[in-house]
């Protein structure tokens, strides 16, 4: 905001009700994969998902020592330190985060410069 680029942090269930509005998607990321997916807070597929249905861009921010040497193919090959804990009281499952695909994003912006997904195994293997 203090460079004039207008900005909105929306509830996860109104994301699809202020997509129209919007030019593209940021995210942040907690582990880039090696397919170019992404491991982040929950609720960012739910987020990818719809810009997708709505024809948005989405572009992730992470650092390369982000990067690791892993390859899920969904939200149960994730690490178990990721696992969904369940709730003591009514046994529902609180995961903290979840697994987005390559497909969904665009671009990401790091410290080695500007990566499609399929690029990231490149810089892995450097």
């Amino acid at each position: 905001r203090a460079l004039g680029v207008p900005t909105r942090v929306v509830l996860d269930a109104a994301v699809a009700h202020h997509l129209e509005a919007c030019d593209a998607v940021f995210v942040g990321a907690e582990g880039v994969m090696e397919n170019g997916g992404i491991i982040n807070k929950i609720g960012t597929l739910t987020v990818a998902t719809c810009a997708k249905a709505m024809r948005k861009p989405v572009y992730v921010a992470a650092e390369s020592y982000k990067f690791a040497r892993l390859f899920p193919l969904n939200q149960k090959d994730l690490p178990e330190a990721l696992a969904a804990p369940a709730c003591s009281e009514t046994g529902a499952e609180a995961p903290a985060c979840d697994y987005t695909p390559p497909q969904y994003i665009k671009l990401l912006f790091t410290d080695l410069g500007v990566l499609t997904p399929a690029a990231v195994s490149d810089e892995l293997i450097r």
